[in-house]
């Protein structure tokens, strides 16, 4: 039996959902431990369980991106959502919109987010970093020294700089399998945070 969820869809569409049964141990273990956490599967997990080996190196990046960081958790998810909206993500603009609007306790911001970043209510130092983002997903050959710069001018430190690229870099990833993939976004999130 396939993962789905509660409304019987499909992780993803357009590849098999594997069995989580015939899953080796420690990504079955790594599953499991996230539907105890969030008290559902998101569907991320069993979709990229498709290929183990790709499973494992996938989150264990986002396990450093979120573990070893400069940067806020609003501020992580924020970069999610702008970039996802802009690479029209579904699944990441919904599971992620309902992380901003837990961490940034703000039931709008997602939203406004996801669809103009620029419409948002945003302090300069937060719309210079969701700038760079939009320019590293759109035209990543334009970026220069001076786009760097400008962050550390809103108070980023190096670190942080790094990190913002690392997030904006990781999810451009994620969108562009997730869209290929055509994950679905868990009914569970859209009402997360409201």
């Amino acid at each position: 039996m396939s993962d789905d969820d509660r409304s019987g869809e499909p992780a993803m569409r357009n590849f098999p959902v594997p069995d989580r049964e015939q899953l080796p141990e420690d990504v079955r273990e790594r599953i499991e431990e996230e539907t105890e956490e969030a008290g559902f599967t998101p569907n991320v997990f069993p979709a990229f369980a498709y290929k183990p080996s790709h499973f494992r190196a996938f989150f264990e990046y986002h396990d450093a991106l979120v573990e070893d960081t400069a940067l806020e958790p609003e501020e992580i998810e924020m970069l999610v959502v702008t970039v996802s909206g802009v690479n029209d993500c579904l699944y990441c603009v919904v599971a992620h919109g309902a992380l901003v609007r837990i961490y940034a306790d703000d039931p709008q911001l997602a939203d406004q987010l996801a669809t103009n970043y620029r419409s948002a209510d945003l302090n300069d130092a937060h719309r210079a970093m969701l700038d760079f983002a939009v320019k590293l997903t759109e035209s990543p050959g334009r970026v220069e020294d001076d786009d760097v710069e400008a962050l550390l001018d809103h108070g980023f430190s190096r670190e942080a700089v790094w990190d913002i690229a690392s997030v904006v870099s990781y999810y451009n990833l994620s969108n562009r399998m997730a869209t290929v993939a055509d994950m679905r976004p868990n009914e569970e999130f859209y009402a997360i945070g409201r």
